[in-house]
Formats: structure tokens, sequence, C-alpha cells
């Protein structure tokens, strides 16, 4: 199947480099500087302290992409998602896979004209260690649903799947998604405010009664009817990632943008609609962006 993989960050990395042995992948970044350094070396991947690679993938700048491809990847954060919509409107005909964190980015895939639109769930730790070199962290599963059309490519890239990379379908996009956002709302602010690792969050007593009294001002906002397979599922999610640090910690001390507004943000938008106090979200949510003005201001 011929893949387009539209970021060049860890996560663009990750696809186009396990996708590669069984399909044929390009590579869409932001810059023509690294799509020729991906072009001259190839992909590498650092797994268990081991450099493996080279695997060879085609990149080129985002503004090259002709939307040709059968599948299509989005694997850039979700505030960068605005300025591409335009452009799968006009050139997206194949299937597209959206990994995007939170949920306000579905709001936009309903204006595409493709017939086949999915999303997806990463739960893969993954860091990019130069532009054409990612460090596998921590072997996950990315889950995948149906927002519109059937399932069948997603069921063809899952019996193709590498077995270190494995996809798993879903039935319900919305349960996915939302299972994913409390995972995100609760660790990682969290842990890029008290700048500890996942396990922290649960193994400190001290930080496990905010770790918790976050959960419930989440699914109180989200009406959660389950709130007891929510909360196992994000004890899991922490406790498998103990030794990581969250996507939002790494964010912040490198002085990169984070993803709160998608986060948090969201989450405090559905609290003022449903006229809902979230007080603790409202302050977490500050505190991140005070960190993203601190960078700003240096």
């Amino acid at each position: 199947m011929k893949i387009g993989i539209i970021g060049g960050g860890s996560i663009g990395l990750l696809f186009s480099y396990h996708l590669s042995g069984q399909h044929e992948v390009s590579i869409y970044t932001r810059t023509q500087e690294q799509a020729d350094e991906i072009n001259e070396n190839g992909l590498h991947l650092v797994k268990g302290g081991i450099e493996q690679g080279p695997a060879r993938v085609n990149a080129a700048p985002i503004q090259d992409w002709s939307g040709n491809e059968e599948f299509i990847v989005v694997a850039v954060k979700q505030y960068q998602l605005p300025s591409l919509i335009s452009n799968l409107k006009d050139k997206a005909r194949g299937s597209i896979l959206f990994l995007q964190n939170g949920y306000g980015h579905i709001k936009w895939l309903s204006e595409l004209a493709t017939n086949k639109i999915y999303v997806g769930s990463v739960e893969h730790g993954a860091v990019r260690l130069n532009g054409f070199t990612v460090q596998h962290n921590g072997v996950g599963v990315t889950r995948t649903a149906v927002f519109k059309g059937d399932p069948d490519t997603l069921r063809e890239l899952s019996n193709k799947a590498p077995s270190g990379f494995p996809f798993i379908l879903e039935p319900d996009y919305k349960e996915m998604l939302i299972k994913k956002l409390v995972v995100n709302a609760v660790i990682n602010p969290l842990t890029a405010i008290l700048k500890v690792k996942n396990g922290e969050l649960v193994q400190n007593p001290f930080y496990f009664k905010i770790f918790e009294q976050l959960f419930e001002e989440c699914a109180c906002i989200l009406e959660l009817t389950d709130k007891e397979q929510y909360f196992n599922n994000l004890m899991g999610v922490c406790e498998k990632t103990a030794n990581n640090h969250s996507s939002m910690y790494k964010d912040i001390e490198i002085g990169r943008q984070t993803e709160v507004d998608a986060i948090l943000g969201y989450l405090l938008e559905l609290a003022r609609s449903k006229n809902k106090k979230a007080p603790l979200i409202h302050n977490y949510y500050h505190c991140i962006k005070g960190k993203e003005h601190e960078r700003e201001g240096a």
C-alpha cells in the first residue's frame, strides 16, 4: 500500500520507520532541511539503547504533497491541524487516519470529502533525537476506530503490522478518544508542573490525591457513566509508563508549545457549556500556559 505520513515529529518518524517494511512510505515534513536529511540518511530507530536502520522512505516538504497515496496518516499536533485542513480538503482522496490528542479536532473531520476517515490513539513512547532518528521508549499499541466509512483499510493495516507495532481496531471512536483524553488530562499537566515521571503520580501518596481529584473533575465534565473503567485505564497507563516522561513534560522542558489547549482547554470549554465548575483543570491549564509564556518571554 502507498502510505503518506504528514509530520516529521516523533510519531511521524516512528510510524514511517515501522510501516516502511511492508508498505511504500512517503513522509512529509515541515522543512526542506529535514526532508533532505531523511533522504540522505534514511530513518533510524533507537530501541533498548541499540540503533536500528536505516529504513528507506521518500521524504519531501509538506508543500510538495499531492495527495496521491491510498492511505494518509496525519501525525501533527492538534494545534497544527487548522493550517492543514484546507490542504486535506483539496488534495486527500484516499483513506485518512488522524492521530491527534484531545477531542477538539473531531469538528474538522466532517469537512473532508474523502469517504474513509479514521482516528487513532497512540500508546507508544517516542522521542525524536534528530531529523531522521526516533527513540522508541515504550512499546504499546495504536488503537484505531472508524469516524466515517468502512474499516477495510484499517484491517489491512492491522494484518500487515510488524509484531512490535500492533494496531487494534476499536468499535467506538468516541469512547476510544475520551479514554485517551482522560489519560492526557490527568497525567500530562501534573507531570509537567510537578516535574516527575508518570509513575510518581501513583507512587507518591500526596501526588496521588491530586491525581484522583483531577480525574473526578474530568469524569464530572465528560459525564462518564462507568468511572471505574476509565480510572482503571488511567491507572494502567500510569503504571505501564511509570519510567517515562509525558509529552507535555518534554514540551515544557525544551521550550516547545504544548497541547494543553487541545486537552485541558477543550475540557474547560465543555465545562463552560455545561455550566460546571472545574477549578483544578482551570488552575493546571493556566500553570501550563504560564510556562509557555515564560518561554515566549525568554
